[in-house]
């Protein structure tokens, strides 16, 4: 009973100030969600990679042909910036890494790193294998590559340096991680084909719970047939905010999350 209070106590502190940081989830649970605002986003852009830095979003784009890095107004969600890939290349996740963007392709088994203000490209690396997620804790970055194994990678020399295997509660392999984000000390993935997010611990790859965003938008304002999934996670550490979109969605949305009682 004290233990059902203390919890009830936290969501209650947490409503009255929302400027302090959500607690995090218990391991192992299916956390709920409130949407707190809804954005516009554009319905073209087939979504890869999603961050929050100094007050506007970055985003990359995939499709070949239509591969982009962007900058994106949050409120209105025109684009401020926007550099075109190669028609030949497929986008895939983002990240930043100080003044740098890093971005990930599909099969080219290469890695554009820009300029973050300019979006000029200022050097590529390659990996072997196919590029999915990215982000990054304080010393690394993190890889996803649509299987159960994530990858910690050197910033400055892009080596490997170690792979982490991430597992449900029963052992079994998460397959498909998709988009990731560094969230609380935790790597959120998006499952591909799925409305579950990952809560994943960065020591052990054990997935510490799931946040189910079923129901988020209406299916009816998505084209089934043309992959609009959910995949896009966005946080802004400085004011505690998540943000989430899909593959041509027009909609993103901040939300907050809870733990079922």
């Amino acid at each position: 009973m004290f233990r059902q209070l203390s919890s009830l106590l936290l969501l209650i502190c947490a409503a009255m100030s929302p400027s302090q940081p959500t607690p995090p989830l218990p391991a192992g649970t299916s956390s709920s969600y409130q949407i707190i605002h809804t954005y516009p986003h554009d319905d073209h852009a087939f979504t890869q990679g999603l961050i929050y830095v100094d007050g506007h979003l970055y985003e990359s784009t995939g499709l070949k042909g239509q591969s982009t890095v962007r900058m994106v107004d949050l409120a209105t969600g025109k684009v401020l910036q926007i550099h075109h890939l190669p028609s030949d290349i497929f986008g895939e996740g983002l990240t930043d890494w100080g003044s740098t963007l890093i971005q990930l392709t599909w099969k080219a088994h290469k890695a554009f790193v820009y300029d973050r203000f300019s979006l000029s490209l200022q050097h590529t690396f390659e990996y072997e294998g196919e590029g999915w997620g990215l982000t990054h804790d304080n010393s690394q970055l993190i890889m996803s590559d649509g299987t159960s194994y994530l990858r910690f990678i050197d910033p400055k020399t892009f080596r490997v340096i170690r792979k982490l295997h991430v597992i449900d509660n029963s052992g079994h392999p998460v397959d498909n991680l998709n988009e990731l984000e560094f969230v609380r000390g935790e790597i959120y993935a998006n499952i591909w084909f799925s409305d579950k997010i990952a809560r994943i611990s960065p020591q052990t790859g054990k997935v510490l719970g799931w946040i189910d965003l079923t129901g988020i938008i209406d299916k009816r304002e998505l084209d089934a047939s043309s992959g609009a999934v959910l995949n896009g996670i966005a946080y802004d550490a400085t004011s505690d905010r998540l943000f989430v979109t899909g593959k041509l969605w027009p909609k993103l949305f901040e939300i907050t999350l809870a733990t079922p009682r």
